[in-house]
Parts: structure tokens; C-alpha cells; sequence
């Protein structure tokens, strides 16, 4: 991306809406404007067609990143009259107590990136939801912020623009122990009990986890046991399931997961099912569905899989299954196995960069 002065030639009544959000914030203040040199619509290789990037000295000093393209900038082309494309813009703000004029770059292409998954996906973010990024956010940095979660800015209500209804999700820089305990409770919960501790919830890529303050801990470890938690399916790399006809028998029902998915099945399992909420691992071509019940039962539906579990063998599963290489029988469900296979964690050029199991 360039640093664009004049930011767009064409009619944009819908860039024209973003930046009426934005006057109230910030008056007449000239953010740092970063446009791409070819629009993905015409053959670019970025999905944003500009970042806006604004210095902030309060409550702490940062830059506050607003986005341009996942909304419909210039013309109205999706079928949904309600919202605009896909109905938000992404902000994000990073710390920053240098004199810097201008913001650190990789936050750009990391809002850029985040942008391409959506479009090449087609999975469009919403409040509450998060992503690992398998690394740390800043390329090329060894921090512990490896994770993000989105929440509504709180600075910058939704709009109607004249193609549809646009909110701006936030996008709030997490450890992995944190992601981990928005998965265990609820995202919007964890990052309410968070937000004293980091103010607009303003991501600091020098900081360290917050679970590591036993009073944030504890506060989190009350709600969890309470409540349960809100996550109700994860997306996985690896999963597939398969039913083998026995004679005489039931079928032998194996699933086959990645040693990375176990510890997440692990520790959201019994905080679904005991609260008579039933959770899924859901891949490419697969999903499996986990529920709680008086009797066990594996039922198939199509490419899905239904476990129906007693209170005995969720314990029996919880207390046996390893994120290790191997296969795993249940005493108790002695028709249910589950295989673990290694996973390998793979850089942005293909490369293993970690293997799990």
C-alpha cells in the first residue's frame, strides 16, 4: 500500500459515510491514509482499498486504524439491501509512546490479511468472534499477542450508509491464555473484565497475559463455573469420522482429530454438556457434533456425526484423550473410538514450523 493524499476519485457515497462516522472523533485531524495502487475489483492483490490510520495520545498513546472495502464503498452490487457488502469495517488500535509520524506497517498488511480471509473464505466476522494467527500478530516480532478477538468499537456506533447498515469491529490483540478463556467463558465477558486493564481495549504488543493476575483469574474462573461457556463450535484443520458395520455388533464409530483440536475439545466439553449444551468440531467436509444424554448413542446424518454422551463417559473421555499421536477407546462407550493424528503448523511459504503430537 501507498500513502494516498487525495484517497479516492471516484462517487463513494459510501467512503464519503465512513468518514462522517469518523468527524465527530476527530474533527479536522488528517489521518495517515494509506490507499492500494490497484482495487481488487480491477485485478489488485489487496481486498481494502485504504486504511486510515489516526495518532491518539488518549487514554493511552496509540493509532487508531479504520478500514475501507468490506463495506460498499462506491456502488450498491450485493443482494442484500440491508447491509452494506459484508456489513462492517474493521478498526484496530496499537500502542505507540514514540514520536512516530507514521504508523508501523505491518499493521497494514495485517489488516489487509485479515480482509483476504474474509473474501477468500467468505467468513465474515461478527461481535464475540476470535482467530488465532499461529504467531505472533506483528510479523518478525516475538510477541505474546498471537490472537485476536472482535468486539463493536466503542467509539464508533453503527451507521446506515446509503448501501446498507455498516458496524466497525474492533479488532483487540490477545495472548493465547486469554483466547483460551474467552473460549471457556464468553469473548464479550472476558474482554468486559479486560477492558480496565487495557483501556479502549487497546492492543499493547509488549504487554503479557492478564490471566496471569490472580484477581482477573479469578473473576474469569467464577463466571466460567457459573455459566459454562458461550463457544458452542470451533473450527478445525483436521477431523472426519467413519462407521464400521460389525457383525452381530453395533458399528464401531472411530473419529479422527488433530493433536492441536484436543486440548480446545478438552477443556470446553465439560463446560458445554453439563450445562445441557451441546457443542461441535466442524471441518471441511465433516462435523461432529457432542451432546449430553442418558444414554449413549452415535448417530449419522449425512457428512455429520451426533455423539450423544453420559455424565460416566464425558469424565471417562476427558480423563483418557491426549493431544498425543494414537488411538483412544472409551470402557464405557466401548462403540466409540477416537483417533489422534499429529499436526503440523505450517508458515505463510508452506513450511512445518511446528508439529503437535
Amino acid at each position: 500500500m501507498e500513502q494516498d493524499e487525495a484517497q479516492h476519485e471516484d462517487p463513494s457515497p459510501g467512503w464519503e459515510a465512513i468518514d462522517r462516522a469518523l468527524a465527530p472523533l476527530y474533527g479536522d485531524q488528517e489521518p495517515r491514509h494509506y490507499g492500494t495502487l490497484l482495487r481488487r475489483s480491477l485485478g489488485g492483490p489487496d481486498p481494502l482499498d485504504g486504511i486510515s490510520a489516526y495518532k491518539r495520545s488518549e487514554p493511552v498513546p496509540h493509532w487508531h486504524f479504520v478500514t475501507y472495502g468490506l463495506s460498499e464503498l462506491y456502488a450498491k452490487e450485493s443482494d442484500d439491501a440491508e447491509h452494506s457488502g459484508w456489513g462492517f469495517e474493521l478498526t484496530f488500535r496499537l500502542r505507540d509512546d514514540s514520536d512516530a509520524t507514521e504508523p508501523p506497517m505491518w499493521a497494514l498488511a495485517f489488516l489487509q490479511n485479515l480482509a483476504r480471509y474474509v473474501f477468500d473464505s467468505g467468513n465474515a466476522f461478527s461481535n464475540g468472534h476470535y482467530l488465532n494467527a499461529n504467531g505472533p500478530i506483528a510479523a518478525d516480532s516475538d510477541s505474546a499477542i498471537r490472537s485476536v478477538a472482535f468486539v463493536r468499537d466503542p467509539e464508533l456506533a453503527p451507521i446506515d450508509s446509503p448501501h446498507g447498515k455498516v458496524e466497525f469491529l474492533q479488532v483487540v490483540g490477545l495472548t493465547n491464555e486469554e483466547e483460551l478463556a474467552l473460549k471457556r467463558w464468553s469473548t464479550l465477558k472476558v474482554l468486559q473484565v479486560f477492558e480496565p486493564h487495557m483501556p479502549l481495549w487497546v492492543t499493547d504488543l509488549e504487554r503479557v497475559s492478564l490471566m496471569q493476575e490472580s484477581e482477573i483469574a479469578a473473576e474469569i474462573s467464577a463466571g466460567t463455573a457459573a455459566e459454562g461457556s458461550t463457544t458452542g463450535f470451533v473450527f478445525v484443520d483436521q477431523l472426519s469420522w467413519e462407521q464400521q458395520a460389525r457383525r452381530w455388533r453395533k458399528p464401531l464409530t472411530t473419529v479422527v482429530l488433530g493433536a492441536r483440536q484436543v486440548g480446545e475439545l478438552l477443556a470446553l466439553l465439560p463446560l458445554r454438556l453439563p450445562f445441557d449444551k451441546p457443542f461441535s468440531l466442524i471441518g471441511g467436509e465433516a462435523q461432529v457434533q457432542f451432546a449430553s444424554a442418558r444414554r449413549n448413542a452415535a448417530e449419522a446424518v449425512g457428512d455429520d456425526l451426533r455423539l450423544s454422551l453420559t455424565a460416566e463417559t464425558l469424565r471417562e473421555l476427558i480423563s483418557t484423550l491426549q493431544a498425543r499421536e494414537g488411538q483412544y477407546p472409551l470402557r464405557s462407550f466401548d462403540t466409540l473410538s477416537l483417533l489422534v493424528r499429529k499436526t503440523q503448523i505450517k508458515d505463510a511459504d508452506g513450511r512445518v514450523v511446528q508439529t503437535i503430537g
